[in-house]
């Protein structure tokens, strides 16, 4: 078997073809493009047996692993953390492109378990709509800022609460208030309260369209007691397929809800984990929070449970977020196979 490792770049792609040992055979660079890709199967084609190893910056191998799928070719991705050892420990010094290939090759051969490639769908739509949800939201906080300051020039003693300015009815009082003052102030403000108005109308639409994308994706999971629908979304689009991870505890890993060992002799120690996705690990913290205040499930008397044994209430909640990482990814698992089953037997009855 030999593995072709791919160091992914914009304009060009860098491949080093590895053999069972991990010794270097070949080396090639070819231009990120449909025929780039297609030069680069062919010559890979003189290994029959072959796998691609691509380093996991999904935004600049999409393409590559789309006209890999299709040509036929199976690969794998490569988390960028797993490469910087083999770098630093690589007799071949410094950085460069099939440097970098060659320590993808190496640490695909070494790690048997990596994330196979698959064509994206619906999770990959969820994931779209949410960061695009999250950057319109962001910018109506910036403008909401700039316009808080004018308004406070215009009228000193006016008071508007924390979150009116997502409120129709406050924007349209605003807009009544703003229309006879003269100046340039006034005119800015009035630019972004319509600014402000368009966003919130665009968030609202991105939310209607992200609830009906969830509810027909991952229906369990939105069941799960404090799983809200953005929520639900987020970890979808965040995980990609619960069925590119073995184990439940390998998805705990990964999340950063599972606790890192620190032992020496016989003593065992667990200390928490910094890493992991940071934005799964926030969705599960929600429904850790939501639980624990009362809205379902039984998160509220686990948490209850722990801190009378002596646990504080961030470590009930850290350990609470732990078992929620293990009902998400059965959860996953549920509805991808649900889906898996819908697409086969809609493939069925056009066959």
């Amino acid at each position: 078997m030999v593995i072709v490792g791919v160091d992914v770049h914009k304009r060009t792609h860098t491949l080093v073809a590895v053999d069972e040992a991990g010794r270097k055979l070949a080396e090639k660079t070819v231009m990120a493009t449909s025929d780039g890709h297609l030069e680069a199967v062919a010559w890979a084609s003189r290994w029959p047996e072959r796998r691609w190893a691509l380093e996991d910056c999904r935004h600049l191998t999409r393409r590559l692993e789309l006209d890999l799928l299709l040509a036929g070719e199976g690969a794998v991705r490569v988390p960028p953390h797993l490469t910087a050892g083999l770098r630093q420990g690589s007799r071949e010094r410094g950085k460069s492109d099939p440097i970098d290939a060659l320590a993808v090759a190496r640490a695909a051969l070494r790690e048997p378990d990596l994330p196979v490639v698959q064509l994206e769908g619906e999770t990959r739509e969820l994931r779209l709509l949410v960061d695009h949800r999250e950057d319109l939201v962001r910018e109506r906080v910036r403008i909401q800022a700039r316009l808080r300051w004018h308004l406070h020039e215009l009228f000193p003693g006016l008071g508007i609460a924390p979150k009116a300015l997502r409120h129709r009815h406050v924007l349209d009082e605003l807009e009544v208030r703003l229309a006879g003052v003269p100046g340039r102030v006034a005119a800015i403000a009035r630019e972004l309260l319509g600014r402000c108005r368009e966003l919130t109308l665009r968030v609202n639409e991105l939310e209607r369209e992200i609830t009906s994308l969830v509810r027909v994706v991952t229906p369990s999971l939105l069941a799960l007691p404090g799983c809200g629908v953005l929520s639900a979304a987020k970890i979808v689009g965040e995980t990609a397929g619960g069925g590119r991870f073995r184990s439940r505890a390998a998805f705990a890993r990964w999340n950063g809800t599972a606790p890192i060992p620190v032992w020496s002799g016989n003593t065992t120690r667990h200390r928490l984990s910094r890493g992991g996705n940071r934005q799964l690990n926030t969705a599960l913290h929600r429904i850790a929070v939501t639980q624990w205040r009362g809205v379902g499930g039984d998160g509220q008397a686990y948490v209850a449970a722990r801190m009378a044994a002596g646990s504080t209430k961030t470590e009930a909640l850290r350990l609470l977020r732990r078992r929620l990482s293990d009902e998400v990814f059965r959860r996953l698992v549920v509805d991808e196979a649900a889906r898996s089953e819908t697409i086969t037997g809609r493939t069925q009855l056009a066959a």
